[in-house]
């Protein structure tokens, strides 16, 4: 089991990556509160989403957002909705939430 953070450090609306070795995954809290963990690759190219720290999500904090190719998934499902990966999804990853920490298996990713 790996704690990424407590689920207070993510306001609504906005999102943040972590290091799981070798991979990485992040964490996105909708503006309803409700909480997504996804592998950080985008299925067109396998590269990593985000060019700034943190920053996963579209200017709206609506749309998880790849920077490369600017392909845009819907934040409850990880389905690709526009962009060249269009159709295919995020791997999400398993969590739960345990005295308020988000908590994923150790081998998730």
């Amino acid at each position: 089991m790996t704690l990424l953070c407590s689920e207070k450090d993510i306001a609504p609306g906005t999102s943040r990556g972590f290091s799981l070795g070798e991979s990485s995954c992040f964490v996105v809290k909708n503006h309803d509160d409700e909480i997504y963990v996804y592998v950080n690759s985008c299925p067109h190219l396998g590269v990593e989403l985000e060019w700034v720290a943190d920053q996963f999500l579209d200017g709206e904090g609506q749309l998880i957002q790849c920077s490369t190719h600017g392909a845009l998934f819907l934040v409850d499902s990880g389905e690709c909705v526009a962009g060249p990966c269009l159709g295919q999804s995020l791997k999400p990853i398993p969590f739960s939430l345990q005295d308020g920490n988000i908590i994923i298996e150790h081998n998730a990713g």
